[in-house]
């Protein structure tokens, strides 16, 4: 291959799309087996390379040389072919700054926690010390060589300023892992930093932005480190402006649209609309639900009762909300549960289609709106609730063909 990305697993990447927008080059994704990579990197059959978990470090006893931030950080993320001899950089030092940027964080003056002992944890440690921190401690499960357990950093550390996560935790496919630290326990925190990228938004940075801390997953920073990368590859100079501009764009691609509302008011069908013009999938939440079980909505509640449906609504919900790019559909109770939403805001822009009551008319399948007493009660109980999970509010017209477009302008907004 002349350009790619290796490492032993890539279900997660995003690296090719990334790339495709920077322009222009053959790029590639490459699993290699740990006992693979020998070969692999003697070969030299390759123009550049981007390099990940778990290789960052593995690879540099093939290299013929290194930068001086890689030498100082001893993690590669990049490999450049220069006439058969193969050189190391650390691009991720200049990603995980241009994100700490964008996310508005100031580490100066700051006492620092990184959590995590790999490669992109001495990156974040040396790039914490060159932006003037007070003071930057290593947390790991496991103490030594520096680093301090979790239940030090509580009892030390209560002062921590900004908390900067280089472990996998929440990574898919394991989107829905305890955080790795319980942000409560700092009272002082101004800034939290998630190296993980998928989901675009994790357990831990969600819980941040509840508490009001400024919070940014790793996104930016892959994007960022993708442009200095290919500046390597190509020998050549790429606008900073591109960042900005290609992560926006792939937050787009990669971003679900969730829509919510009352049982009739057309998520199905404006849904399906809106998917096919931006072709995208379409996932409608309750047939999801139905070809999973082999049993329709009304079935399940005389089988299971609300509390059983909601159970198997939960776990079919966070299943899909794992993947991207799709349109979702949600049933009209999905917003009841906490869990739910955090499921949505992990990957989705959540747009609430308010439909007026008077509009909403029952039917037979929706066990819980089958007659315009119940429609009436399920709105007083959930409206408010509507409003106060939704990214956008929109207000349907009687064309679901203007719905659909609707609900494509707030997303592209």
């Amino acid at each position: 291959m002349e350009y790619g990305c290796i490492a032993k697993k890539l279900g997660h990447s995003f690296s090719a799309e990334i790339h495709s927008l920077i322009g222009g080059y053959d790029y590639r994704l490459r699993e290699v087996p740990e006992e693979e990579l020998k070969d692999f990197m003697l070969a030299r059959d390759f123009k550049g390379i981007n390099v990940t978990i778990p290789y960052k470090k593995d690879v540099i006893p093939y290299l013929d040389g290194m930068n001086e931030i890689a030498s100082r950080i001893g993690s590669v993320n990049t490999v450049v072919n220069r006439g058969g001899r193969l050189y190391g950089f650390n691009t991720d030092y200049f990603g995980m700054k241009e994100l700490i940027s964008h996310a508005g964080i100031i580490l100066s003056g700051k006492k620092v926690l990184v959590l995590g002992t790999g490669g992109t944890s001495v990156t974040a440690q040396i790039l914490s010390e060159d932006l003037g921190a007070k003071e930057v401690v290593a947390v790991s499960r496991t103490p030594g060589q520096g680093r301090i357990t979790y239940s030090e950093a509580y009892e030390k550390y209560p002062d921590a300023g900004v908390i900067i996560n280089t472990t996998p935790v929440g990574m898919f496919p394991d989107c829905y892992a305890e955080p790795p630290v319980d942000l409560r326990r700092f009272k002082n925190l101004s800034g939290v930093v998630d190296a993980v990228f998928n989901p675009l938004r994790t357990r831990l940075i969600l819980e941040a932005k509840s508490l009001g801390i400024k919070a940014e997953g790793g996104l930016y920073m892959l994007v960022a480190q993708a442009v200095y990368a290919s500046e390597i590859f190509r020998d050549i100079t790429i606008p900073k402006t591109e960042i900005p501009r290609i992560y926006a764009e792939v937050l787009k691609m990669k971003q679900n649209i969730a829509l919510t509302g009352m049982p009739a008011c057309g998520k199905t069908t404006a849904g399906r609309i809106a998917a096919q013009k931006l072709g995208r999938e379409f996932i409608d939440l309750d047939e999801e639900i139905v070809k999973r079980t082999g049993l329709e909505i009304t079935e399940i509640f005389a089988r299971e009762s609300e509390i059983g449906f909601r159970r198997i609504e939960t776990e079919v919900l966070k299943d899909v909300c794992k993947r991207s790019g799709l349109v979702i559909a949600t049933g009209g109770g999905a917003v009841l549960k906490d869990e739910n939403i955090e499921a949505l805001r992990q990957n989705c822009k959540v747009m609430f289609l308010d439909r007026p009551l008077e509009w909403l008319t029952p039917t037979d399948d929706r066990p819980t709106a089958s007659t315009k007493e119940a429609i009436e009660k399920r709105y007083a109980e959930r409206h408010q609730r509507y409003l106060d999970t939704a990214d956008e509010i929109i207000k349907p017209a009687d064309s679901a063909d203007l719905n659909a477009d609707m609900i494509i302008e707030r997303f592209n907004s």
